[in-house]
């Protein structure tokens, strides 16, 4: 059965989140997609800027607010938002608010973060 809970996937820390991925290699394996859940902490940005160059991605606010930016456009996200991320688009999001933000990312085709192109020298806009 294809049923696991995010508990059971070890949580990594990478700059500015925490992930845990439920679908990939090492978790869930989707035909078509991967998934992770990511908490961002207050004042925190997922950092560096990336994107990815094989895949598009979609982000799903579950809890918290923030901003994101999409190739130097800024946006306001809060708990119930999706935003798309399309292929190769320079992206990051940041939590502004003064809880822990939870955010589900789907990717199609699937990918994970040795296939990130990251941007070291872009941090977020104030």
């Amino acid at each position: 059965m294809t049923i696991i809970h995010e508990s059971d996937v070890p949580e990594i820390s990478h700059p500015g989140r925490f992930m845990r991925w439920l679908a990939s290699e090492d978790s869930l394996i989707a035909n078509h997609l991967s998934c992770c859940v990511i908490r961002v902490l207050p004042g925190e940005a997922v950092r560096p800027a990336h994107s990815h160059p094989q895949s598009e991605e979609l982000i799903y606010i579950i809890t918290g607010n923030g901003k994101v930016m999409i190739e130097g456009e800024v946006g306001e996200v809060k708990a119930g938002s999706a935003i798309l991320f399309e292929q190769g688009k320079v992206h990051m999001l940041k939590n502004t608010g003064d809880i822990e933000m939870k955010v589900i990312c789907f990717f199609a085709p699937a990918t994970n973060i040795d296939n990130y192109k990251m941007f070291e020298g872009i941090e977020f806009p104030e």
